[in-house]
């Protein structure tokens, strides 16, 4: 115990000084947040990078996506996006429309989902037993998935409608 006394107490100056430290590390701060404040942009992207925190998380990845993978079929215009998300042994088939999202986690088990389009853009969507799930709300811009089953956390990967 370095710097400290026989008794394991710090000397009597040392709690001055930390008390002065934090006093001038506060000072700083909020010279930095005048002189040079954090840019707009920067604090967007740092919350979108925490939205996605969950460093336990499995990615699963797009298997399938109509706009890519599917051929054309003669008169039908304006088809809705089909997509396949796999997991290891979790598949999740969404069905993007101008009306919201419909799809299915397979197998079929309880879920919690989560559609992610920002920091403050988390749509929770509620599953069915045989792991149907159907969200109102058409994502705007990117979006992706954050499902929980049990103890696993997976997110998709982001796409844009």
């Amino acid at each position: 115990m370095s710097g400290y006394g026989d008794d394991g107490m710090p000397p009597e100056g040392a709690v001055d000084e930390e008390a002065a430290d934090r006093l001038v590390e506060e000072e700083l701060r909020q010279a930095a947040a005048v002189l040079d404040p954090v840019p707009d942009a920067l604090r967007q992207l740092a919350l979108e990078a925490y939205a996605l925190h969950d460093l336990d998380a499995r990615i699963a990845e797009l298997t399938f996506d109509s706009l890519v993978d599917a051929l054309p079929v003669r008169g039908v215009m304006d088809a809705p996006r089909m997509l396949t998300f796999r997991a290891e042994e979790v598949t999740v088939d969404v069905e993007v429309t101008e009306d919201g999202l419909i799809g299915q986690v397979l197998p079929p088990q309880s879920a919690r989902i989560e559609v992610l389009g920002g920091p403050q853009t988390v749509r929770p969507v509620t599953v069915d037993t045989l792991g149907r799930f159907t969200s109102r709300t058409p994502p705007a811009g990117p979006f992706a998935l954050r499902l929980r089953t049990g103890g696993a956390v997976i997110v998709t990967e982001w796409l844009r409608t």
